[in-house]
């Protein structure tokens, strides 16, 4: 399939789930109730979903931690947003998306033009029991998310997220700075910004207008609660020893190898409910199976990390897993020709899910680095030929089975702020223009082995990362063939995910191919992974400083969706392709198989969102699928 019939294959998608985000602001939706309620008020206490239901499926990359506010990954985020809560969610079934109460009584009264955002904790919310409490349940409180917020200013934890709170929480600077000098965290010295107003409700002062703050209490990295107890019993070890108000709790855990979670006891009353636009019939689908259901469903869910692809493959075919989460590319053509299951698998009576995902691949080079980085002509143009040199569109159709487009901006179609009639030249791949720039510029083969030298004659070596999978090693290969085509020599450091991670922390790594996901529906999400401020383990991992784009990213935030805003973000993208400290690559096309015994799934449009609780497990259709086994 060529690229542009691709590219109409992504805007069907993406219209599919209503150009996903492009709604602006909140949507209410009333407290969650029972539709009979009176006998199961008096049964909340009681309830066990049904121990046979369990949901089996496969991460592809290793968890890193249980901490919430320590992690930046998707997979840590979608298990410590099962285990956690945070004030506000996404409607599961909801397209365009609607951020909706989730432990708060109501949506935040916003006012003071933006400034000040203040809320309720519903009362009755309480954590998992632990002996830490004294044998006493133990209730969610306004404190709590009080304290949970400030975690993000400790030093010692190295927060990804601080970046949403520094600077705009008022006395938030102030704090940062007596905190820093004495690297150690006072959480009983108040904080103007982030209060307890009274035992359920809590209230956060911004120092400017930012219409879209509310959008980081729905970010489990922010805002999932952990009880301070918990966290000053089990110190830096509370990453492997998680306790929250969520639906689940940890009950098994081989690291990078196994987890296993089972309904926590304590969780709260729920019930299924959600708004899918009138013409979703997959979402209405959704809602008539599951409407009114006591949540969660399923009792037990078992998580097994496999970074192999054949395996992950093979395992599902075989029905070891119910589901097989972000299908292997590389079984794509078999699997699902032209985007119809393939004959075998409707035998088998696989269900198929297909959406245009919320997401960007690049590669982030450092520009601390004194290979790859530097702001003078001659750096920036090192950086612009291997972006020029790097065919993207051999990792699209070779690497990505066609599961794929090309980028052309630093964020994804769908969020507010894309508009599908701007392009850069981001994509742009010509191996004689990027030998035109290194020659132009010094980077020559000077001692005739075949590889360009730096200016000054010393050795032109790039040191890539990648994990020792399959598909990685399909990178690698592009990767050398591409930088072979331009004279670039590259090396490759294989090991661990997370360990790569700590390194790109600590500005450790030369450059390093990412995906971004959406966080939040605005472009902002991947924007302010370069802004200069966030430098380091707060997200700006190529560590991009440029006073012209922290002042247009800096405008945005005081803005609400608009097309003045949308402007602001494209001059940035401009300036993105013009410094590159980023190589865009690709916007991906996510697709999930289950078995039909998988009730009510829905890939959440925000991938670190929890599912698990929302879905259901007919039983006697899945022994049907045991006794074939």
């Amino acid at each position: 399939m060529g690229l542009q019939s691709l590219s109409g294959v992504f805007g069907q998608l993406t219209a599919l789930i209503g150009l996903v985000l492009m709604a602006s602001g909140a949507h209410v939706l009333a407290a969650s109730s029972n539709p009979a309620s009176a006998s199961a008020s008096a049964a909340a206490s009681t309830y066990v979903p049904d121990k046979t239901k369990v949901l089996r499926y496969a991460f592809e990359v290793a968890e890193s931690s249980m901490d919430p506010q320590k992690v930046s990954d998707v997979y840590s985020t979608i298990v410590n947003n099962a285990i956690f809560d945070t004030p506000l969610r996404y409607d599961y079934l909801a397209r365009p998306l609607k951020a909706v109460p989730n432990t708060l009584v109501a949506m935040p009264e916003v006012t003071d033009n933006h400034k000040t955002f203040t809320m309720r904790v519903k009362p009755g919310i309480y954590f998992a029991d632990h002996p830490v409490f004294g044998g006493k349940k133990r209730e969610l409180t306004a404190e709590d998310y009080v304290f949970t917020i400030k975690r993000l200013f400790d030093p010692k934890l190295s927060a990804p997220l601080l970046a949403e709170v520094e600077g705009y929480v008022v006395g938030s600077d102030e704090l940062l700075k007596r905190v820093r000098k004495a690297n150690k965290m006072d959480y009983d010295t108040p904080l103007e910004g982030l209060r307890a107003l009274d035992r359920y409700t809590f209230q956060i002062k911004l120092t400017e207008t930012k219409p879209d703050f509310f959008y980081v209490l729905t970010d489990c990295r922010v805002s999932c609660a952990v009880a301070r107890e918990i966290v000053e019993h089990y110190g830096t070890d509370i990453g492997s020893n998680p306790v929250g108000t969520g639906a689940y709790q940890l009950t098994s855990w081989k690291r990078s190898s196994r987890m296993v979670f089972e309904y926590n006891p304590n969780f709260r009353e729920a019930y299924f409910e959600g708004e899918p636009s009138p013409d979703d019939k997959a979402g209405q689908e959704i809602l008539a199976q599951m409407k009114g259901k006591r949540l969660p469903q399923v009792y037990r869910v078992e998580v097994a990390i496999i970074e192999e692809r054949q395996p992950r493959y093979l395992s599902f075919i075989n029905n070891e897993f119910d589901l097989i989460w972000l299908f292997p590319e590389d079984f794509a053509n078999m699997s699902f020709p032209n985007r119809t299951l393939a004959p075998n698998l409707k035998k088998m009576g696989i269900q198929m899910q297909q959406v245009a995902a919320l997401d960007l691949t690049y590669i982030y080079f450092n520009m601390e680095d004194k290979t790859v980085g530097g702001y003078k002509p001659e750096n920036v143009a090192l950086r612009r030929a291997i972006s020029l040199g790097y065919k993207t569109e051999d990792e699209i159709n070779i690497i990505r089975k066609g599961q794929a487009i090309p980028a052309h901006t630093p964020y994804a179609p769908g969020v507010q702020g894309w508009t599908p009639d701007f392009r850069t030249s981001a994509n742009e791949y010509d191996p004689a223009k990027a030998k035109a720039l290194l020659d132009l510029y010094g980077y020559k083969d000077v001692d005739g082995d075949g590889y360009r030298e730096m200016p000054d004659g010393s050795p032109l070596v790039l040191r890539n990362n990648s994990t020792p999978t399959d598909r990685d090693k399909q990178f690698d290969e592009l990767w050398k063939r591409s930088m072979d085509a331009i004279g670039i020599r590259i090396e490759v450091t294989k090991g661990k995910w997370p360990d790569f991670l700590k390194a790109s922390d600590a500005g450790k790594l030369m450059m390093w191919q990412l995906g971004g996901s959406a966080s939040t529906p605005t472009a902002e999400t991947w924007l302010q992974s370069l802004y200069g401020p966030n430098s380091g383990f707060k997200g700006n991992r190529a560590r991009f400083q440029l006073e012209a784009y922290d002042d247009l990213f800096a405008k945005s935030e005081l803005l609400p969706d608009g097309p003045e805003r949308t402007k602001l973000y494209q001059e940035m993208a401009r300036l993105v392709v013009a410094y590159a400290p980023w190589k865009i690559n690709t916007h991906r096309i996510l697709t999930d198989l289950y078995y039909p015994y998988l009730v009510g799934f829905r890939r959440p449009a925000v991938q670190t969102q929890s599912w698990w609780r929302f879905v259901d497990i007919d039983v006697p259709l899945m022994k049907q699928y045991e006794a074939k086994r």
